[in-house]
């Protein structure tokens, strides 16, 4: 009688389990660079990225410094809420960015005022 043939080790699996526990159950798609959980942080991020532009750059600056601190507050009360790079990216932009076209503002106002006397 002729010898069995050898195993393959690439044939396919039929064990359904052995699937299974190759997916992943937590996560998400964005693999968790977006901070979907934390709208705070990440609105804060695009607004202060944004709020680079002159004409409606200190509009878009003050509330990005202001949601950027309510992330980080979600993100201390929730340490699985993930966005505290997203926050201190609106933080930093937001309150430089507050105070180049706030400065730039005040500092039109007064030449206007001095100029009109």
């Amino acid at each position: 009688m002729p010898d069995p043939l050898p195993e393959n080790p690439y044939q396919a699996s039929n064990d359904e389990t052995e699937f299974a526990s190759s997916i992943p159950t937590t996560g998400d798609g964005t693999g968790g660079v977006i901070p979907y959980r934390n709208p705070s942080a990440l609105i804060a991020y695009y607004l202060g990225l944004f709020s680079f532009i002159p004409v409606i750059g200190l509009i878009l600056a003050v509330p990005a410094f202001v949601l950027g601190i309510m992330g980080l507050i979600a993100k201390k009360r929730n340490p699985v809420v993930r966005g505290s790079i997203h926050a201190w990216v609106g933080i930093i932009m937001g309150g430089i960015f507050s105070l180049v076209w706030g400065g730039s503002l005040c500092v039109l106002l007064l030449r206007g005022f001095f100029f009109a006397m």
